[in-house]
């Protein structure tokens, strides 16, 4: 073990074999109720021994060790928190019930955005990563009774393909226009109080939300210095998702009550409307209640009102086709999709053919799976094009030298004279790569025996039928 610990006392992690009820400080015992009693409203001011029963600990424990993923400041792994828990279940148990557990700060990572800014993601410890994913079990089913039917983001059972589907119901309705809502910073602007207040209209437990709040509150570290948390939500971590939902649906009950018809999938949302100037009434009138009472901040800039066909929406755009509300790939989706492919299929990034072919593989299946919703086989018949001309390329500038080209065009079926013709061509890389030698002797087949994969061919083998 190394680093700093987290002191929590004897036994090993989450049990499955506990029948016993287990006594704790101050008398707590943990109750044995099941997921549709709980929701009932039974023993709702005994939440936090829900939390903590055996049986709910060990679910949130076999979701931390799938999820993976790296330690926090306190250095412990997920692959240690098997051993950690042996040596130190009880007394975590313990200060968690008697309220004297003090989660640790967040180590704060930044990722690069679409858009050329950075996200900011908090990774809490795996200690406070189970907990959050025990508190995160609980609540999802307390919360998905109450949350919007127009609300699709992270949720179980509910996808960003559902929320475009809906979309189009709309757009097919008649409700051509949209406001398309971008609330500044989200995550990192929640109004901490303001949350407080909504979780605590339906927890009843106040351990729990003393808890929350800690987590809420608990720093985070950057670059070896801590910096407090007075506003926000930590991306990154179990219970964020939730936290960010549940704040956001008091937005859907605002929006419901006013009659808008509307998506949202976390913080994307789009208001549609049926003119451009109801559309334009609406933004008025819904940036005071979003500013004052969620204490949130709209960005001016990024908010636009459009025919939706002008729209951009979970990386998707719309059109219409005899009709009907029809799906496309967003233009600046596809851009992405080439620029990542580019990176991948670099002369020069020092990356070898395996690692190309199964990286470039699973990019195109898990983007292809995402977007098998639009219309785009004509779209895609011309990025294969362009992507196979790279892989050509790259495989052409490995061959290096004259005699090594030769011998490779040989044994791909070239007549020898042609083959040393081309191998002692001076044309650059990517011009050779479009040439017919290289098209026919690394031909489109032999790729594909290669063991590459390309976007026509797993779309069609995805892609609903209409």
């Amino acid at each position: 073990m190394k680093g700093r610990k987290q002191k929590i006392s004897e036994d090993t992690c989450p049990q499955k074999d506990r029948a016993a009820l287990e006594s704790y400080a101050g008398g707590q015992t943990f109750l044995w109720m099941t997921e549709s009693e709980y929701t009932r409203g039974q023993g709702e001011r005994n939440m936090l021994e829900y939390v903590l029963s055996p049986s709910n600990l060990n679910a949130a424990y076999k979701q931390v060790v799938r999820n993976k993923g790296v330690g926090g400041i306190d250095e412990i792994e997920v692959s240690e928190l098997k051993d950690y828990l042996r040596g130190h279940k009880e007394e975590l148990l313990q200060s968690v019930l008697s309220g004297s557990y003090q989660p640790q700060a967040v180590k704060r990572v930044e990722i690069p955005k679409s858009d050329g800014g950075k996200r900011k993601l908090g990774i809490p410890t795996v200690i406070d990563r189970l907990i959050q994913q025990a508190i995160s079990q609980v609540l999802t089913p307390v919360y998905e009774q109450q949350f919007s039917d127009n609300s699709y983001g992270f949720r179980p059972k509910r996808s960003a393909h559902q929320a475009l589907k809906k979309v189009q119901r709309y757009v097919d309705a008649g409700y051509d226009f949209a406001v398309d809502m971008d609330l500044e910073k989200y995550f990192d602007t929640v109004n901490q109080s303001k949350l407080i207040e909504v979780l605590s209209r339906t927890i009843k437990d106040g351990r729990v939300i003393s808890l929350i709040h800690k987590y809420l509150r608990a720093g985070v570290e950057v670059g070896g210095k801590f910096e407090p948390t007075e506003q926000g939500t930590p991306q990154g971590s179990p219970l964020s998702p939730l936290l960010g939902n549940i704040l956001l649906h008091e937005l859907d009950k605002e929006l419901e009550s006013r009659g808008h018809a509307f998506v949202r999938y976390a913080d994307d949302m789009m208001i549609l409307c049926k003119s451009k100037r109801s559309a334009e009434r609406t933004l008025q009138h819904i940036v005071p209640y979003i500013e004052s009472k969620l204490f949130l901040r709209v960005n001016k800039v990024k908010t636009e009102i459009a025919h939706v066909s002008k729209l951009k929406f979970l990386g998707y755009g719309f059109y219409r086709y005899k009709g009907k509300c029809r799906l496309r790939v967003h233009p600046k989706s596809m851009s992405r999709m080439k620029a990542r492919l580019r990176e991948i299929t670099s002369r020069s990034n020092g990356k070898g053919d395996a690692w190309r072919k199964e990286t470039g593989n699973t990019y195109i299946s898990g983007w292809v799976n995402y977007y098998k919703l639009a219309d785009m086989k004509s779209a895609l018949e011309k990025i294969d094009e362009w992507y196979r001309r790279r892989l050509r390329m790259v495989i052409w500038k490995q061959w290096k030298r004259i005699k090594t080209k030769f011998a490779n065009l040989i044994k791909l079926g070239m007549k020898k004279a042609k083959a040393w013709e081309y191998a002692n061509t001076r044309k650059g890389y990517w011009h050779t790569a479009n040439s017919p030698i290289l098209s026919t002797s690394i031909s489109n087949e032999r790729l594909k025996r290669a063991g590459y994969i390309f976007f026509t061919d797993y779309y069609s083998k995805v892609a609903p039928v209409n």
